[in-house]
């Protein structure tokens, strides 16, 4: 049990990103204008909190949005999904983040995100770092919040104090390459919140990118990983079963869907699972149960067009 956790009613609070997608179906497109676009409230820290608010969990977003149109339509998605928004701010003069996701043939995504609104958003918090570390059951986060400067400083003193409160801190890397313009840079801006994190989740390709190791086995990966610092690391691989090393042992297999697009389903993955530990106080080793969960959350989420589909 980490200390801290049990504490009834108190929010899972998610420290990061929500913006608009702009989702475009069509392989083709990739080399040209879309003739059309998919719109979907996203961001992945803000498909976290939807996923883990639909597994059970109370929820609030630590973010921002700009006082505009698509801030309005963030906010109301959010809203209706019963996000806790305390700590959400609609800012004057910031435009809304956005991201165009392109699809492949097999649906896999890739993005260009429009992210001056994240870095504005995260930046709106300061002040508030000690009321949204009190304020939580447990933090989850991602990189997106790392990447400038003063976003980063924010995020690393909510976890400060998060941690010197016991309370649990939850990191998916949910690396964008877009947004860094240089990916050694990333890893040792990540780096340090593995070192902290009790829970650390990432893809098979994440976490030999944090390892710098090249085709290494998830398993190693893992193993890895857990030895810097995280009392549970989980390893995702698509299809194949995903993985729990450190407070325990633990596999699971996402069930057979037919796949319309994998956009999303790592966020789905993360927002059971932080949900599913959450049921169980944190309890590491009962972690077993929310790894399943999770990879049954995201398998759904692959039947569908993005993780805030119903």
């Amino acid at each position: 049990m980490i200390m801290g956790a049990s504490d009834e009613g108190k929010p899972l609070i998610c420290l990061g990103e929500g913006l608009v997608d702009l989702i475009c179906t069509d392989p083709a497109s990739c080399l040209r204008p879309p003739d059309s676009l998919e719109i979907r409230a996203g961001g992945a820290v803000a498909n976290v909190a939807v996923a883990a608010r639909r597994a059970g969990a109370p929820v609030a977003l630590a973010s921002g949005c700009g006082a505009d149109r698509w801030g309005r339509f963030l906010v109301d998605h959010l809203r209706a999904e019963g996000i806790d928004l305390r700590f959400f701010r609609e800012i004057e003069d910031v435009p809304t983040a956005y991201a165009f996701a392109f699809l492949d043939p097999r649906g896999e995504p890739t993005f260009e995100i429009h992210g001056q609104g994240i870095d504005a958003a995260i930046a709106s918090l300061g002040g508030r770092e000690e009321e949204i570390a009190a304020a939580a059951a447990a933090v989850a986060f991602g990189s997106n919040t790392l990447v400038a400067r003063r976003s980063r400083e924010i995020t690393a003193d909510v976890c400060r104090r998060a941690r010197e409160a016991g309370i649990p801190l939850l990191f998916d890397p949910n690396l964008r390459p877009d947004r860094w313009d240089d990916l050694d840079r990333a890893r040792e801006s990540c780096l340090p919140f593995v070192n902290t994190a009790d829970v650390l989740k990432c893809n098979a390709a994440e976490a030999r990118w944090l390892l710098d190791a090249g085709d290494v086995p998830i398993e190693a990966a893992a193993d890895a990983l857990h030895d810097l610092g995280p009392d549970l690391v989980v390893v995702t691989d698509g299809i194949e079963p995903a993985i729990a090393r450190g407070a325990v042992a633990a596999a699971a297999r996402p069930p057979e869907v037919e796949v319309v697009s994998p956009l999303g389903a790592g966020d789905a993955f993360m927002g059971a699972l932080a949900a599913g530990l959450l049921a169980v106080g944190f309890d590491l080793s009962r972690a077993a149960g929310p790894l399943q969960a999770a990879v049954d959350a995201a398998a759904e989420t692959c039947a569908k067009l993005g993780a805030c589909e119903r």
